[in-house]
């Protein structure tokens, strides 16, 4: 891709994170139910994923299913905890993720739990049980927040068991990393017919366009500029910290464009979360740096 080429590794990743940044924005400008969302921006995702990485293959196996599933769920998940409750709780509370990660990789991964993996669990605990501290009003993009709000959980918890099984040395030995992002997307709109079938969708040039910048650049593309940033020498806590980015500008573009404002008690909530989870980042990160540097032999 000639445009990726003038980039430098890091405005790869950066104009990545910040495409996934509005997927709460135009979520939320097409009046098509979540279903007909879901599956329109995962077909689209799903041409684009495969045009850009089908020569490393997309052989499917038995454990990309698991992974695949998981990762439809987590977008399934997402797409209707924004159509439901108000952006900044959907994705505020998808970001909970390294929560269920830091719970359940000792027993799927055998990774050890440290101290500062149970204060970072305590802390976003905290900040996930403010988002349900008081009754937010129900609008016309956010006509059920409690159940939103409670989907918006379970995005969370897809995402994080998403992580610890790609990490998982059966996931590592494919060569093609977005191949459960193909599949993931193609399963979500296998899920969503039974649903479309019931209420036909009848989207007008709004519907459209939302749908295919959705499908082609918010997820599409977006991945292919940060795994391409990642291939080019980003380092994962680069990236890492750049990803916070996403769920800070999420709720400000919906703001701006719609004018939804969540409540106090939710926003503080999600900076806990957002302050927590990228201290925990940074601290594990100088954790492995200072045991590297202390494993390497002195040649003075």
């Amino acid at each position: 891709m000639r445009f990726a080429d003038k980039l430098s590794p890091t405005g790869l990743v950066l104009l990545a994170v910040l495409l996934w940044s509005t997927g709460g924005i135009f979520i939320k400008l097409t009046d098509l139910n979540a279903f007909a969302v879901n599956a329109g921006r995962s077909f689209l995702a799903a041409l684009v994923v495969a045009v850009f990485t089908y020569k490393k293959g997309l052989k499917l196996e038995k454990f990309t299913i698991l992974t695949s599933l998981l990762y439809a769920g987590t977008l399934s998940c997402f797409v209707y905890a924004t159509k439901t409750t108000y952006a900044a709780n959907a994705i505020f509370l998808q970001y909970t993720a390294p929560v269920y990660i830091l719970l359940l990789s000792p027993f799927i991964l055998k990774e050890k739990f440290k101290a500062v993996d149970l204060i970072t669990v305590v802390l976003c605990l905290i900040g996930m049980s403010l988002f349900f501290f008081e009754n937010q009003p129900e609008t016309s993009t956010a006509p059920n927040v409690f159940l939103g709000n409670l989907v918006g959980l379970l995005s969370g918890l897809f995402f994080g068991l998403y992580f610890i099984f790609l990490r998982h040395p059966k996931s590592l030995k494919n060569p093609n990393t977005a191949i459960s992002v193909f599949y993931g997307n193609l399963l979500v709109v296998l899920m969503m017919m039974p649903f479309i079938v019931q209420d036909l969708p009848k989207p007008d040039l709004k519907d459209i366009l939302a749908i295919f910048f959705l499908g082609v650049f918010q997820i599409g593309l977006a991945y292919i500029f940060f795994t391409e940033g990642i291939a080019r020498g980003v380092r994962s806590l680069d990236a890492s910290i750049i990803g916070f980015v996403e769920p800070l500008l999420n709720p400000v573009w919906v703001f701006i464009f719609l004018g939804e404002v969540p409540s106090k008690w939710a926003l503080v909530g999600g900076l806990v979360i957002i302050a927590t989870v990228a201290f925990h980042t940074i601290a594990i990160s100088r954790q492995v740096a200072s045991t590297s540097d202390k494993m390497v032999p002195k040649t003075e």
